[in-house]
C-alpha cells in the first residue's frame, strides 16, 4: 500500500508541477488570445445572463435538460468544494500567500478554455437513448478525432472521470463533511457517512430533474452564507486587508519578503501550488463541468459559454478569494495548521468553537453539493461506456463510496484522487486544440449572426 501511494504521489509530483501548468497556462493562454480575451468581452454578457435571469430562468429542468441556471448550479455545485476551503488553506499553507496570485491567474486564462470546454459540449450534445440530453468532453473527443484513436481517447478520459470524481472523489467529499462534524458537534463519522449515503442515493435517483431542482436552490444559499460569514472576519480584521493584497501580490514574486509565510516557501512552489489547488477549485480545463453545460437549454452554444466563465469566477475570485483573506487578514498561516483545520482556525479566531460549526455547516453544503455535481458527471460517461441501464448500478456504487468515505482519511484514496484529476486534464486539453478552430468559428457566428 505504501509503495503504491509513493508511486502515485511521484506521477501526481510530474502531472502538477510540470505537464499541468503547460497544458493549463498553456491552453488558457491560446483560448485567450484566440478568442480576443473573450473573459474580459463577455464578463458582462456571462453576468447579464447569470443573474439576469436568477429568477426568471429558474424553473423546471424538463425531462431532457436543464435552464441555462440549473445547468451553471450543477457547475458551480461541483467547483465549489472542499477546494474553495481546504485546498486554498493547503495552497497557502504550502505556497504561502502568493499561491493564491497564481490562483487569480490560472482563473483568470481558465475563463477562456471553460468558454471553449462549454461551446464544444453545447455543440456536440446529443440525445441519448433514454431520452435525456446529453454531453460532455467525450463527445468533442471524438469530433476531434474521428477514427481508433478518438475512441480509444474518449474512452480514458470516461474512466478516468467516473474513478476520478464519482467514486474516488466523492469518498474525499463525503470525508470532509464527516470529519469537519465530528469536531464541530461529535457526530460518529460512520453515522454522518450513512446519512450522506442515503441522502445522496435519495437525489441520484430522482434523475436530471432531481439534482437540476436541488443544486440550484442549494448552491444560491450556500454561496451566500459562507460570503457574510467570511465577509464579517475580514471586516472585524479591516486593518489587514491592505496587508492582504499586498502578501498574495508581493508573495507570488518573492516569498520570501512575506514575513509569517510559508517556511521554504519559492516562486515555483507558490506557482505549482497556485496552478494545482486552482484546477481543483474552479476545474476550468479539467473536463468536468461541460457535462452540465451540455444540457444547458440556450438558442446558441457561445450563450452557455458565456455562463461558464460566471462559474469560475464565482468559485475563485469571490469564494476561494474570501477564504483567502481571512486566512491571512486573522494572521493564521503560522498557527502551522493546513487544509481545513486552518482554515476552523481562521474562523475560530473571531467565532470560537462557532468557527468549527460554521466551517461543518459550510463543508456540507460546499461537500455534498459537490458529490450531486460529480455524480452527474461520472453518470454522463456510465452513459456513454455502459448506457443508460448502468445508471442504478452506478448510483448505488457512488453511494457505497461516500459511505466508506467518510470512515477514515485513506492518503492513497485521496492521492489517487488527485493524480486522476490531473490526467483528465490531459485528453481534455488535446481535443479542445484540436478543436481550437470549430470553437473560434461557433463564437464568430454568434457574434457576426445572432448577438441582440
Amino acid at each position: 500500500m505504501e509503495t503504491l501511494n509513493n508511486i502515485v504521489l511521484t506521477i501526481q509530483h510530474y502531472l502538477a508541477d510540470y505537464i499541468l501548468i503547460v497544458a493549463l497556462l498553456g491552453g488558457g493562454i491560446w483560448f485567450s488570445v484566440k478568442l480576443g480575451f473573450i473573459q474580459i468581452r463577455g464578463f458582462g454578457e456571462g453576468m447579464r445572463r447569470t443573474f439576469g435571469g436568477l429568477f426568471s430562468k429558474k424553473g423546471e429542468a424538463g425531462a431532457d435538460g436543464m435552464s441555462s441556471f440549473q445547468a451553471l448550479a450543477t457547475a458551480i455545485a461541483a467547483q465549489v468544494g472542499t477546494g474553495n476551503i481546504a485546498g486554498a488553506a493547503t495552497a497557502i499553507a504550502i505556497g504561502g500567500p502568493g499561491a493564491i496570485f497564481w490562483m487569480w491567474i490560472a482563473a483568470f486564462l481558465g475563463m477562456a478554455t471553460i468558454f471553449g470546454e462549454a461551446v464544444m459540449a453545447q455543440k456536440y450534445k446529443q440525445v441519448g437513448a433514454d431520452g435525456e440530453i446529453t454531453g460532455g468532453p467525450v463527445y468533442y473527443i471524438r469530433a476531434a478525432f474521428t477514427g481508433t484513436f478518438g475512441k480509444i481517447l474518449a474512452g480514458v478520459f470516461a474512466v478516468l472521470l467516473i474513478f476520478a470524481l464519482g467514486f474516488m472523489g466523492n469518498a474525499v467529499q463525503a470525508n470532509s463533511i464527516a470529519a469537519a462534524f465530528n469536531t464541530a458537534f461529535g457526530v460518529p463519522q460512520i453515522a454522518m457517512g450513512a446519512i450522506l449515503a442515503v441522502l445522496a442515493l435519495f437525489v441520484f435517483m430522482g434523475g436530471m430533474q432531481r439534482i437540476a431542482k436541488v443544486t440550484e436552490t442549494i448552491v444560491p444559499i450556500m454561496a451566500a452564507l459562507y460570503i457574510v460569514g467570511a465577509l464579517i472576519v475580514i471586516f472585524y480584521n479591516f486593518k489587514q486587508i491592505p496587508y492582504a493584497f499586498y502578501s498574495i501580490v508581493v508573495g507570488a514574486f518573492a516569498p520570501s519578503a512575506i514575513t509569517g509565510g510559508a517556511v521554504g516557501a519559492t516562486i515555483k512552489l507558490a506557482l505549482t501550488k497556485g496552478v494545482a489547488r486552482g484546477l481543483f477549485s474552479n476545474e476550468a480545463g479539467m473536463g468536468s463541468t461541460p457535462h452540465a453545460h451540455a444540457v444547458a437549454k440556450v438558442d446558441h452554444p457561445v450563450e452557455q459559454g458565456f455562463v461558464a466563465m460566471i462559474g469560475v469566477f464565482i468559485d475563485t475570485f469571490v469564494i476561494l478569494n474570501l477564504t483567502a483573506l481571512v486566512i491571512i487578514t486573522t494572521q493564521s498561516i503560522p498557527s502551522g495548521k493546513t487544509g481545513a483545520e486552518l482554515s476552523q482556525y481562521a474562523f475560530s479566531t473571531l467565532y470560537g468553537k462557532g468557527g468549527d460549526i460554521f466551517i461543518a455547516i459550510c463543508m456540507f453544503f460546499f461537500a455534498f453539493s459537490t458529490i450531486l455535481g460529480w455524480y452527474f458527471f461520472g453518470q454522463a460517461n456510465v452513459k456513454y461506456l455502459f448506457g443508460a441501464k448502468a445508471v442504478k448500478v452506478y448510483s448505488i456504487l457512488v453511494a457505497v463510496c461516500v459511505l466508506l468515505g467518510s470512515l477514515a482519511q485513506v492518503d492513497l484514496v485521496w492521492n489517487m484522487a488527485d493524480c486522476f484529476n490531473s490526467m483528465m486534464v490531459i485528453p481534455n486539453i488535446i481535443a479542445l486544440f484540436a478543436l481550437s478552430g470549430t470553437i473560434k468559428q461557433v463564437h464568430d457566428d454568434y457574434f457576426k449572426n445572432h448577438k441582440k
